[in-house]
Order: C-alpha cells, then sequence, then structure tokens
C-alpha cells in the first residue's frame, strides 16, 4: 500500500513540473507575493506574418527675411510636416500695387546683392512656367499680389520645395521681382527663363529656425 501511494505522489510530481515548463517564466510583480505571467507573442505574429516599417518623421521649420537695395523688406516663413509639401507664409512691404514675380534662386549668395542669387532653383532642368504646369522650374512660385498699400501677405503650399533631402531648399534664396511672372507664355524671349519678371527687388536666404 505505501509502495502505491509513493508511486502516486511520484507521478503527480512529475505532471506538475510538465505543465510549469509549458507556460511563460513568471516573474515579481510589484506587489509583493503576487506572480504575473508575461505572455511572448512574437511581432511577426502580431502582425500577421506582414513585416512592420517605422519611419521617423519631423516637422521642419525655415525662414528667410528679404532685403534690397529699395524700401522693400519681408519675411517668408516655411514650414513642412514629415514629407509632405511645404507651406509659404509670405508677408513683403514697400512694393508697388499689382502682380510680383516670387521666385526661389538657386544660390544663397547676397554678396553681390539679389544678383548673385543665380538663376531659378531647377534641378530637374526644366523650362520656366506656372507653380501647377508639369513643366516648371521647382523655383517657380508665380505671383503675389499687393494691395494699395503695398503689402502682400499670402500662404502658398509647394510640394518641390523641400527642407531636407537632395533638393533642399535650404541654403538657396527668395527673390520678389520688380513686374509679374508671364508664367512661361507671354512670348518674350525671356519668358522661358525668368518669365520677363523684371529686375530683383529684394531678396533672402533660407535658414532653418526652431519650431
Amino acid at each position: 500500500m505505501q509502495a502505491l501511494v509513493a508511486a502516486m505522489a511520484a507521478t503527480a510530481m512529475t505532471m506538475s513540473t510538465l505543465s510549469t515548463s509549458l507556460v511563460a517564466p513568471a516573474s515579481q510583480s510589484a506587489f509583493q507575493g503576487v506572480a504575473v505571467q508575461r505572455h511572448y507573442v512574437p511581432m511577426l505574429a502580431m502582425a500577421k506574418g506582414r513585416s512592420l516599417t517605422i519611419t521617423a518623421m519631423a516637422t521642419k521649420k525655415a525662414v528667410a527675411v528679404l532685403k534690397g537695395t529699395s524700401n522693400v523688406e519681408g519675411v517668408v516663413t516655411l514650414l513642412q510636416e514629415d514629407d509632405g509639401p511645404t507651406t509659404v507664409s509670405v508677408k513683403i512691404s514697400g512694393l508697388t500695387p499689382g502682380k510680383h514675380g516670387f521666385h526661389l534662386h538657386q544660390f544663397g549668395d547676397t554678396t553681390n546683392g539679389c544678383m548673385s542669387t543665380g538663376p531659378h532653383f531647377n534641378p530637374e532642368g526644366k523650362t520656366h512656367g506656372a507653380p501647377g504646369d508639369i513643366d516648371r522650374h521647382a523655383g517657380d512660385l508665380g505671383n503675389v499680389v499687393a494691395g494699395d498699400n503695398g503689402v502682400v501677405e499670402v500662404e502658398l503650399s509647394d510640394s518641390q520645395i523641400p527642407l531636407s533631402g537632395p533638393n533642399s531648399v535650404v541654403g538657396r534664396a527668395f527673390v520678389i521681382h520688380e513686374l509679374e511672372d508671364d508664367l512661361g507664355k507671354g512670348g518674350h524671349e525671356l519668358s522661358s527663363t525668368t518669365g520677363n519678371a523684371g529686375g530683383r527687388l529684394a531678396c533672402g536666404v533660407v535658414g532653418l529656425t526652431p519650431l
């Protein structure tokens, strides 16, 4: 009889050991004396067999202060969320009422005033056009309109002037022009390059700024 009881006890102990080995290890919780089981689920199983991609996103901000030889001056603020289009907030004063060509130029060099900022920013080598055209310079932002008080205050959005990446506009320059940009459709010899927008009244180099 004693041998039978001993055999039954040994069998029960073996079954208990096997059961314990099949669950995740227990860990001590913040409540003393209480054990909590942690269930380890593989990441791929949670994604139902699909791999997960985590992309770091960021909001970027930049500013350009426009100045020239005339009394025209202004501030251009750029804001880009993640890899979306860049929002451009423009405020310029001292202009004659009406339309003025507004472009982003290749260089942030103002050693010779606005003339040393070079041509329009054009990484794809296209002809000048309107902001909505397929064929356009990346820096073609069309016209801004000054009111009777000579002030422009407008917000634009454009996907070709990012604040990071190989075509980043940081370090380049915004230029406000004397005349209306004909958007490449005026038939002038300068239409396909500058929009025949006339002289450069004021310019400013784009630089990153804290949010």
